[in-house]
């Protein structure tokens, strides 16, 4: 496995791939990775010959106040669980590779509606950053397919979205949330919880599970079951920032016709801001 920081050193070594035959995958990451990344590299050289992590810590995607100064950078562990899981090469560029001439005069891609609401409403400009360095991206590497975590169940409608509207030839490929025993959905930001927090932390599957059973038996008094679900989180010890039952194609306010419906939650435990969703076939 090879490590690249530079876009010439990274497209040389693609192109020799391209003239062997050869297909490629991406994985965006922004690093600091877990089991749940390294599932996305299995899957992604499942489907591809060559795979390409990306490891970039994109601050075009933090907002005021967030943890872009504080998000752990851990290069070398990373590379070590990449290598194992069989990825072929890391590109991990700093920002003045990506940026060269700053944010400020950064063309910036903007996915209308599914970008809206959820995270997009509580991380104003997340989902931009987001799809402008997932374009980039994919324009740097040009693969033919890329894989994306379905825990970011939001991030991925609007990459699914952007490469349709923009008709970008890459496959886009969702890869299921990896768990812990508890069910808590890996996360990098999982390294943030206190012992007594980590504790805590499965209430908010417990929560999605349990609104989910109640869906299933045919309840549409949607907003009844969002209050209480909000409640439940509340009475363990998080904050609430939403839980949303949506259409899981729109991720708009589910109906009673809908047949395929997400939840989708995300809540504060101490400073740690969790996510996390689940979707249900009625």
């Amino acid at each position: 496995m090879r490590t690249v920081h530079s876009l010439k050193e990274l497209r040389t070594i693609l192109r020799g791939y391209r003239q062997q035959g050869k297909t490629i995958g991406l994985v965006p990451t922004m690093g600091n990775l877990h089991e749940g990344h390294t599932s996305l590299v299995r899957k992604a050289a499942e489907a591809s010959d060559i795979v390409v992590t990306s490891i970039f810590v994109n601050p075009m995607q933090f907002g005021a106040g967030e943890d872009l100064d504080t998000y752990p950078r851990t290069l070398m562990d990373d590379q070590r669980k990449l290598a194992e899981a069989g990825n072929t090469l890391v590109f991990a560029p700093n920002a003045e590779e990506v940026y060269p001439e700053g944010l400020a005069n950064q063309t910036k891609v903007v996915v209308p509606e599914v970008s809206e609401g959820h995270c997009g409403a509580s991380r104003p400009g997340h989902f931009e950053g987001v799809a402008t360095v997932v374009t980039m991206l994919f324009n740097m590497v040009q693969p033919d397919i890329a894989v994306f975590g379905e825990k970011d169940f939001q991030q991925l409608a609007v990459i699914r979205k952007l490469t349709r509207d923009l008709m970008i030839p890459v496959e886009i490929i969702g890869a299921p949330t990896v768990r812990e025993e508890d069910g808590l959905a890996k996360s990098s930001r999982n390294g943030y919880l206190t012992e007594d927090e980590r504790a805590v932390a499965p209430t908010v599957f417990q929560t999605l599970k349990e609104t989910a059973d109640q869906l299933a038996q045919g309840r549409n008094d949607f907003g009844t079951l969002e209050q209480a679900a909000r409640q439940s989180l509340t009475n363990a010890g998080l904050r609430p920032d939403y839980f949303n039952i949506v259409n899981s194609l729109t991720l708009k306010p589910a109906s009673g016709q809908d047949q395929e419906i997400t939840l989708l939650v995300a809540a504060f435990l101490g400073t740690t801001r969790l996510i996390d969703n689940l979707s249900v076939k009625r």
